[in-house]
């Protein structure tokens, strides 16, 4: 059934308005310190920024009438019983279970944070796990998040959605499989960010590792399998898919690794000589790499459950903006996931591309920004530094209207819950001392920055209108 979201004449709550037919804006200037990696003394400057109150024409009323997982109420498509994706009238879509279009709109690692500092304030707070996810699950709805990503609670999200028959979090479940895979055999180390494997080249040449994922998938995905709350899974995160697989594979110390002898076939099989490597033939055997990972990894996830959908691995850095990954990842993903960081607004270039070489909208897994004012040093992590809490907002409303305008993002997840703490033992190295949470480590929101997520996440819908028209 097809469902046609881009009128001019909508519904906002009870209040029915016209939305112009031509959108312009006016940007607002937002201070701010790029990102470069390992270089941390990048100057101040100030970047044009998108909010939705220097929207000519778009004129704020009632919020969004969504339903009970956060959706557009205004039209519907045919319900299958869980999460999945459609592309109608030349926009993708999340359909949600009950049939109705979806922008996720999710926050990553919803969890309670593990240092001594944490585990005081949360004390302080709540009497028990129940009462902090009923008091924090309400307060994220109310600020229009509809989900929780990577890391989470799983366990207590579903207690918390079984209590509701009104309100339903969708969450995703990261099964860390090549992860999983290389602590058993050996040699990944820790970086930060993201595991570390020799010379970056995954396992995924190894006989063992498709065996290895059908028995995790297995064991682990019966309890999601029949939870129509469950938006889908990723595989992994931010593995080394790059240009320089290539010399990766055929620098491997032990001539009888899998891996460097599969790159001296795939040599062999085109007729290269190591000399004679190009930079296309790099992308070339990225791909391939990319293509054998997401085929093993799906198909033992599609075997184990075949109602939720495969978001893929949350690829990062240049792998994005090679296509032969891409193209290996629409092949077997529903929704490809991305790690956007190094751009202020979202490049409406990379946000075709991700779709026409895939083939499949996207959801970006993981963005944020980082304010001096919650009194963090910001000195770790990849995204942007800003003045205020405020900055920190406008950056999102700016990120996130660049997403909702391209017709080919299906939602986000902002990184993250809670603040670093600076004092915390054994956390990954990216993770040490900045302000990437809308909690801080006192598990108090931050009433600017919640403001305008609030704005944004609740007029997601109206949004889309006022965008298409």
């Amino acid at each position: 059934m097809k469902f046609l979201i881009s009128i001019l004449l909508i519904s906002v709550g009870e209040t029915i308005f016209a939305q112009p037919s031509v959108k312009t804006f006016t940007p607002i200037q937002v201070e701010a310190k790029r990102w470069v990696k390992g270089d941390n003394n990048q100057p101040w400057q100030y970047f044009d920024t998108r909010i939705i109150d220097k929207l000519n024409g778009f004129t704020i009323r009632d919020v969004d009438s969504v339903n009970k997982y956060g959706s557009s109420m205004s039209i519907k498509s045919s319900a299958s019983g869980f999460f999945r994706v459609e592309k109608i009238d030349n926009r993708w879509w999340t359909i949600d279970p009950e049939g109705y279009p979806n922008i996720q709109t999710v926050i990553n690692s919803y969890r309670q944070g593990g240092s001594e500092r944490n585990k005081k304030a949360f004390k302080k707070l709540y009497s028990s796990e129940a009462d902090w996810v009923d008091k924090t699950a309400t307060a994220l709805e109310g600020y229009g998040f509809n989900g929780v990503g990577s890391w989470s609670a799983y366990s207590l999200i579903k207690e918390y959605n079984s209590q509701s028959q009104d309100h339903k979090l969708s969450y995703s479940v990261n099964l860390s499989m090549m992860a999983s895979y290389g602590r058993k055999r050996g040699g990944t180390y820790q970086l930060p960010g993201n595991i570390g494997f020799p010379n970056q080249a995954i396992f995924v040449f190894d006989p063992e590792f498709s065996e290895f994922c059908d028995s995790l998938a297995m064991a682990d995905l019966s309890t999601y399998k029949n939870d129509p709350n469950l938006y889908g899974y990723f595989s992994d995160n931010e593995l080394p898919f790059s240009a320089k697989n290539l010399e990766g594979y055929l620098t491997l110390k032990n001539p009888d690794d899998p891996g460097k002898q599969a790159a001296e076939q795939w040599l062999k099989k085109k007729g290269i000589k190591i000399n004679e490597i190009s930079d296309q033939h790099r992308n070339e055997f990225a791909g391939f790499v990319a293509e054998r990972y997401f085929r093993i990894v799906s198909e033992a996830i599609r075997k184990a459950d075949p109602n939720h959908m495969y978001l893929g691995s949350r690829v990062h850095g240049s792998a994005k903006f090679i296509p032969e990954i891409l193209q290996a990842a629409g092949k077997y993903c529903d929704v490809v996931s991305l790690n956007y960081y190094g751009v202020w607004t979202p490049v409406k270039e990379h946000l075709e591309n991700w779709e026409k070489w895939a083939g499949k909208p996207f959801i970006i897994t993981e963005f944020y920004t980082k304010a001096m004012d919650a009194g963090l040093a910001n000195t770790t992590g990849a995204g942007y530094t800003v003045r205020t809490q405020k900055d920190k907002g406008y950056a999102y409303q700016d990120f996130c209207l660049a997403l909702l305008e391209s017709k080919n993002c299906v939602g986000w997840h902002y990184f993250k819950y809670q603040d670093n703490d600076p004092t915390a033992k054994g956390v990954d190295p990216s993770n040490i001392d900045s302000n990437k949470g809308i909690v801080n480590n006192d598990y108090r929101f931050y009433t600017d920055l919640m403001q305008l997520m609030q704005q944004l996440n609740r007029r997601v819908y109206s949004l889309i209108n006022y965008l298409d028209n």
